[in-house]
């Protein structure tokens, strides 16, 4: 039986820290699940077609990832899956906090599914996507934090952002 994991997250956008957790789950896993949440709690600059579309582009060469959207309860998605693992990344203690809420939380709703919590590479360790939007927005360089085709698609959105915002304005 293959070693299946779903690694799930918002991914809004995919970063570079993400894409690392994903290639180095590979060396684990024969599979990885990437999970697209859709968070109705939450107002994604990206729809959840457009980030799933962005990480299909990501990896549309390696064969032994897969790309699914999915609300409800984790657990359910990844039993009809056939993942027995989740997979998180930590970047620091107080992301710990919350992961650790979430994985005994996830436990006691299906004890069969474990979680992994991977350290990112040190060079990621302070990135996240809010941060990534902040920089973009303000017209900052995001070279070496995410893939070049999110950086094309966040350039695109706060340029229409921008667009949009200004011609409110003449209005």
């Amino acid at each position: 039986m293959k070693k299946k994991a779903v690694y799930p997250g918002s991914f809004d956008p995919i970063t570079n820290g993400h894409v690392d957790i994903i290639l180095r789950g590979l060396k684990i896993f024969d599979e990885i699940l990437i999970a697209v949440l859709e968070n109705p709690k939450k107002t994604p600059l990206f729809t959840t077609k457009e980030r799933v579309d962005m990480i299909k582009e990501i990896f549309s060469e390696e064969k032994k990832v897969e790309v699914k959207s999915f609300h409800g309860l984790l657990v359910d998605f990844a039993r009809k899956n056939n993942a027995r693992v989740v997979m998180r990344g930590l970047r620091a203690i107080s992301d710990f906090e919350y992961e650790f809420q979430m994985a005994l939380m996830n436990r006691k709703l299906d004890p069969e599914i474990e979680t992994l919590f991977m350290m990112p590479n040190v060079k990621y360790s302070f990135l996240s996507s809010r941060l990534v939007k902040e920089v973009c927005m303000l017209g900052g360089c995001l070279t070496g934090l995410v893939p070049e085709i999110v950086e094309k698609r966040l350039r695109e959105k706060f340029k229409l952002s921008s667009k949009s915002k200004k011609e409110k304005g003449r209005k």
